[in-house]
């Protein structure tokens, strides 16, 4: 299986691409939102996870997850939201447009592992 993680920060990329390589799961990145979705059009049979910034250039991460959600390729992938974005509100908008979890930056290597163990099945 592989993870894709949408983060306008090349560490934090970095940093979700160290815990995925501990799970075994094959890794693969986009900066923004756009690029996402690019990636997605070829991609998106062997993507597992989606781990989905809020805050990034152009397309929102809220933006994404939305469109992700309303298209029949994509909708049954799950997504969380790993991002500073921790207002309530923002939440429990995300978990409503089809967020599967949601981790609040900064995290801890182990809080990252958890989360996306609950979301593949593997906790």
């Amino acid at each position: 299986m592989r993870i894709l993680s949408v983060d306008d920060s090349a560490v934090v990329r970095k940093i979700i691409k160290s815990v995925i390589g501990v799970l075994g799961y094959d890794f693969i990145e986009a900066e923004d939102g756009e690029d996402a979705l690019l990636l997605l059009e070829t991609e998106y049979n062997d993507i597992g996870l989606i781990l989905l910034d809020w805050n990034m250039p152009g397309l929102s991460g809220y933006e994404v997850l939305r469109a992700l959600k309303k298209d029949e390729r994509y909708k049954n992938i799950p997504v969380m939201m790993v991002t500073t974005e921790s207002e309530k509100s923002n939440i429990v908008s995300a978990v409503r447009a089809g967020a599967a979890n949601y981790l609040t930056k900064p995290f801890s290597n182990e809080d990252l592992l958890t989360k996306i163990m609950e979301c593949t099945g593997g906790a």
